[in-house]
C-alpha cells in the first residue's frame, strides 16, 4: 500500500448503542503508525458520596459534530503526524461501567497519539454541546464540567 492511499480520515459518531472499544480502535489503524491511543470514558458508580444509578446525555447533534470536526483540524494542526481520528460518543442512558465516549488516535509514534488523545477529551469536555444528567438514588443532576467554557463564563 502506497501512504497516499492510507490518507488520514476522522471517523465521528455520536450514538445511541453501545460504544465498541474494538470497532473504534480499528478505525485508526494503519500500517503506517506504530501507536495507537485510546481514552475510554465510563460511567462510574459514585459521585461525591452518592450512588451513581447511571448516566443519560443529551446532544445538540449536529453542532456537537461541527465542534469534534473542528478538534480533529486543531490536532491536526498541533500533530502533523498523526494519522487517524475516531471519536465516538454515546447518548442517552449510558449503565455503570459502560463507555460514554472513546478517543482513538493513531501516529507513527506514540508521544504524538497520547498528546492528541488527551487534548481530544479535554477540548470536547470543554467545547462541545453534549450535557450529562447523572441520575443517584432518589435525585438526579444535570452535570456542569468544570472545563466547560460556557458554564465558567458566567461566573
Amino acid at each position: 500500500m502506497d501512504e497516499s492511499e492510507d490518507v488520514p480520515k476522522d471517523f465521528i459518531k455520536l450514538k445511541s448503542e453501545k460504544l465498541s472499544v474494538d470497532e473504534v480502535s480499528e478505525l485508526v489503524i494503519s500500517p503506517y503508525c506504530g501507536a495507537v491511543s485510546l481514552f475510554i470514558g465510563t460511567t462510574r458508580n459514585n459521585f461525591e458520596g452518592k450512588k451513581v444509578i447511571h448516566l443519560e446525555y443529551e446532544a445538540y447533534t449536529s453542532m456537537a459534530e461541527t465542534e469534534i470536526k473542528k478538534i480533529c483540524r486543531d490536532v491536526r494542526q498541533k500533530w502533523p503526524s498523526v494519522k487517524h481520528i475516531a471519536v465516538h460518543h454515546r447518548l442517552g442512558v449510558v449503565p455503570i461501567t459502560e463507555a460514554s465516549v472513546i478517543i482513538a488516535v493513531s501516529s507513527p509514534h506514540r508521544a504524538e497519539s497520547l498528546e492528541a488523545v488527551m487534548y481530544c477529551i479535554n477540548t470536547l469536555k470543554a467545547s462541545v454541546p453534549i450535557w450529562k444528567k447523572e441520575i443517584y438514588e432518589n435525585e438526579y443532576s444535570w452535570k456542569e464540567n468544570k472545563e466547560c467554557f460556557w458554564a465558567n463564563s458566567e461566573k
